[in-house]
């Protein structure tokens, strides 16, 4: 990710590493402690793996309703928003899916290997509909035995909310770059922020992929080989089909969406994944710039992405 006359931030967050660019370096201090309250606040809420977090309580409900937070509720609310722009292709129920394919504790720990991961016999998720959200009483109920994982989704919600304060509160321009899901808010640079689109968003600028310009709203990039680890002698990966409760077995390894907010963005570049050669048609219906690439390192772009003149560069 490059920029021009910009500040720049770079720490650890949500087992992945988050950027902060601003186009007023003098303002780096001020948005990075607003990330920081806003970025711990959303871990509380919904991290899997904290067992103090709202989401690990409600889980453990066993379909009881649970009062929640006003943050919680917003984070649900997006999770049942995607699921029904994507007609569940995006469903926050595949908690129990994850875990069962061995994704049953933080990322580094399962990457690290601290015990060899179990996998389990997959099925069907119990379904988005199975989360019942009282936003007016602030409760949530679980039912079906589902099990809430808000990652396809909070992180990007993450990422939208913390540019918007941050560009409100600094008063600049500001692009936040959380595991490369992209958001950006007020004034951006003259040239627009570059940004550098490629599998792996930690990668360095000589990695092939391909440099785009934003000016505002989102970007995000789901891909099937960087959050990979090994279970019953399977590669498997963190995007799960809601059909099966298994990795998405997609011709996509890695789908980049421009959208109006990161949320949407993540949204449909996790839907593409899923939905594989279909996801060409749905997005350029929908009007979504995208990148998509197959598992051979070709391109395939939509609805007015930049043309990519060498996919392996």
């Amino acid at each position: 990710m490059t920029t021009l006359a910009a500040g720049t931030d770079t720490f650890g967050v949500f087992g992945t590493t988050a950027t902060l660019l601003l186009s007023e370096p003098g303002r780096v201090t001020q948005a990075r402690a607003i990330a920081d309250a806003e970025l711990a606040a959303v871990d509380l809420a919904c991290s899997r793996f904290r067992p103090d977090s709202e989401l690990a309580r409600l889980n453990a409900a066993r379909g009881a309703a649970v009062s929640v937070s006003d943050l919680f509720a917003d984070l649900v609310e997006a999770a049942l928003r995607a699921a029904r722009l994507t007609d569940g292709d995006v469903d926050p129920t595949c908690g129990q899916a994850l875990a069962e394919i061995g994704y049953d504790r933080d990322f580094a720990l399962l990457q690290a290997g601290e015990r060899p991961p179990r996998l389990r016999p997959a099925g069907r998720v119990p379904g988005w509909t199975s989360v019942r959200l009282d936003r007016e009483r602030r409760l949530v109920r679980l039912a079906n035995g589902a099990q809430l994982d808000l990652g396809a989704t909070a992180k990007a919600w993450a990422a939208d909310h913390c540019a918007g304060l941050i560009a409100a509160q600094a008063g600049c321009g500001v692009l936040v770059s959380l595991g490369g899901d992209i958001a950006v808010a007020g004034p951006p640079p003259a040239d627009g922020w570059r940004v550098r689109v490629t599998d792996d968003h930690a990668a360095g600028p000589e990695t092939p992929g391909q440099t785009v310009t934003i000016r505002s709203g989102g970007l995000a990039t789901s891909s099937t080989t960087v959050r990979t680890w090994a279970a019953g002698g399977r590669r498997m990966h963190h995007i799960i089909d809601p059909a099966t409760g298994e990795p998405a077995r997609s011709c996509w390894r890695t789908v980049s969406v421009a959208a109006g907010s990161c949320v949407d963005a993540n949204t449909a570049s996790t839907a593409a994944i899923v939905r594989g050669e279909a996801a060409v048609p749905w997005l350029a219906g929908a009007g979504l710039p995208a990148r998509l690439v197959a598992e051979n390192g070709t391109a395939t772009t939509t609805a007015g992405w930049p043309s990519d003149p060498d996919p392996g560069a």
